[in-house]
């Protein structure tokens, strides 16, 4: 167990940031999933822009890394075009 007080602290804040970039990398997974299964063109591309933008704030968070945001905007792009 940690003995500085500084410690202790960075301890509580690290669990709270971890749970905050859970809870929101989780929520960009399910918005890609549930875009991945859209079989509708027309809906698949008015929810991309909600997705691409939660892609690049994860992305400038450092939450995700900004090749990884590109790369899964490019594919879901491709998947749009392919319906």
């Amino acid at each position: 167990m940690a003995n500085h007080k500084s410690s202790l602290k960075r301890i509580r804040q690290d669990k709270t940031r971890a749970e905050h970039n859970h809870y929101y990398a989780k929520t960009m997974r399910n918005a890609v999933r549930k875009l991945r299964a859209m079989t509708n063109k027309d809906e698949a591309a008015k929810l991309y822009p909600t997705v691409q933008k939660m892609l690049d704030k994860l992305a400038k968070t450092n939450i995700i890394h900004k090749n990884k945001a590109a790369n899964i905007k490019s594919s879901l792009a491709q998947h749009i075009s392919q319906l």
